[in-house]
């Protein structure tokens, strides 16, 4: 009898140990997969996801929310303190292991306040700094910001929340002097979108001109895709067979394997959150199709690292909500 019972507890345990296993790994199966992990972060949207040294932080967000950072190796989900009040819609940058909010927005729908100054996350300490004022006058949100030669760039964006105001402008923000500079507006005015530089190209594909003031929110999205050549100091906007084939804001956007790409998003066009990966060839100038999302979601970040694309967090739906907080994983 006894050694019936031990045999069974043991062909028992095996296949469960088995796939516990099998769940902690990412499939080399080519397209997306949602990632099993040991914990959860906090349910969010209007945020941002930025690498730093291998980890992943997920910050910002409607309401004071925890910092909190995944380790891609072990799985797991570590909280850190909050933010120093409501801060959203954002791209952040990590820049010599800091992380930077350059033109967010706090407060309530749909007259968000744009922040008034540069605020810095250091990863080490786990500390919030308020850095160096915006440059007068052009306080704004949810534009795109950028990295490139040590600098930081915000173009676009939208000075009144939901509500009205979306401009073109393009500001440089020298960290080292703490200086900004004034550099040419963007062909288009746009907001809900992020960038992204590649050789030396600023790229700006997606977003939209909100307007609650004219009750179109979500309506005015932007086909075309405007590149600022920063050897060359000039604007040129793409032909428009080369505008962005599902046309959406809210979504994020990396350089992947050379390639400008754009997840997810929002538009009138339904009610659930945009599924769609599509990639930009800046040599060929040509659009492909990627496999789609899992969950859609759009106002959230997604990070490229070790050849993998990484998104977490979101809507589900147009509008605000249900936020998210599941990752997922592209192999391509």
């Amino acid at each position: 009898m006894h050694k019936l019972r031990y045999c069974f507890i043991i062909l028992f345990a095996f296949p469960v140990l088995s796939s516990a296993q099998d769940t902690s790994k990412i499939s080399n199966q080519p397209g997306w997969q949602l990632i099993t992990t040991q914990n959860a972060p906090v349910k969010r949207e209007d945020c941002s996801f930025v690498e730093v040294d291998g980890l992943f932080y997920l910050l910002g967000g409607r309401g004071v929310k925890p910092v909190e950072v995944f380790n891609p190796g072990t799985k797991t989900w570590q909280q850190k303190g909050n933010t120093p009040f409501e801060m959203h819609h954002f791209q952040a940058v990590a820049y010599k292991n800091n992380i930077y909010v350059v033109g967010g927005m706090r407060g309530g729908y749909p007259h968000e306040k744009p922040l008034d100054s540069i605020y810095v996350y250091d990863t080490k300490k786990d500390e919030w700094q308020k850095g160096p004022p915006m440059p007068a006058g052009r306080l704004r949100g949810s534009g795109g910001t950028v990295i490139y030669k040590n600098k930081i760039y915000l173009v676009c964006g939208i000075q009144d929340g939901h509500y009205d105001g979306t401009v073109t402008w393009m500001d440089e923000f020298d960290p080292a002097t703490g200086k900004w500079s004034i550099l040419p507006d963007a062909p288009h005015g746009r907001d809900h979108f992020h960038a992204v530089v590649i050789d030396h190209k600023l790229y700006l594909a997606g977003g939209r001109r909100t307007s609650a003031k004219t009750k179109q929110v979500i309506q005015l999205t932007v086909p075309e895709v405007d590149v600022f050549d920063f050897k060359k100091q000039v604007w040129e906007t793409l032909p428009a067979s080369q505008n962005i084939p599902t046309q959406r804001a809210g979504g994020t956007a990396v350089k992947y394997r050379g390639k400008l790409v754009i997840i997810g998003g929002e538009s009138i066009a339904q009610k659930e959150s945009h599924h769609e990966v599509e990639a930009f060839d800046t040599k060929t100038g040509t659009w492909t199709k990627l496999p789609g999302l899992v969950t859609g979601r759009h106002d959230t970040g997604a990070i490229t690292y070790k050849n993998r694309i990484y998104i977490v967090a979101g809507s589900a739906n147009r509008g605000g909500g249900p936020d998210q907080n599941t990752i997922e994983v592209l192999n391509q």
